[in-house]
């Protein structure tokens, strides 16, 4: 495992509990180089609503006073905690079910019948099996081949 999912992997344990003590279900961490150097994206959310600015803020100092007593990153990061927003990352096998019905992008770690990526409605996870509605027809994607997916917004219902 590299460096980079070690970290993440060990910051997504630390504050899971955090944010269930507030009532909030924690969907990813991510940890990555950007231009202005490293960033530690946590992602928080509630079930049937969304995520306030302060409830961010204080599960942001939470996790900064955390994280300086664990030591789990020696380089200097920022860290942003925010929802996931309109398109969020898919990053659970029951997100698969949760999300069924809406529109999704997916694209896989090899190529499944001539193609990595994928866009269509979501049928929901059997058996560790995504399975997808996309141009006319049925996938049955493997859960271990999903690089990535996330919702596609419906601008409509947001109205």
């Amino acid at each position: 495992m590299l460096l980079k999912e070690k970290t993440e992997k060990a910051v997504f344990e630390l504050c899971e509990p955090v944010a269930k003590s507030y009532g909030l279900g924690l969907v990813q961490v991510q940890y990555r180089r950007e231009g202005h150097g490293w960033v530690l994206r946590i992602l928080v959310e509630r079930d049937g609503g969304g995520v306030t600015v302060d409830e961010c803020g204080v599960i942001s100092r939470e996790v900064a006073d955390l994280l300086e007593v664990e030591d789990l990153i020696d380089t200097s990061y920022n860290l942003e905690v925010s929802s996931p927003g309109l398109d969020r990352p898919l990053t659970k096998p029951k997100d698969f079910d949760r999300f069924a019905g809406r529109e999704i992008t997916l694209k896989t770690t090899h190529p499944v019948e001539g193609r990595r990526n994928f866009r269509g409605t979501l049928e929901g996870i059997r058996n560790e099996v995504v399975l997808l509605q996309a141009d006319g027809r049925s996938y049955e994607l493997e859960w271990s081949l999903v690089k990535k997916a996330n919702l596609v917004p419906d601008y409509k219902e947001r109205i």
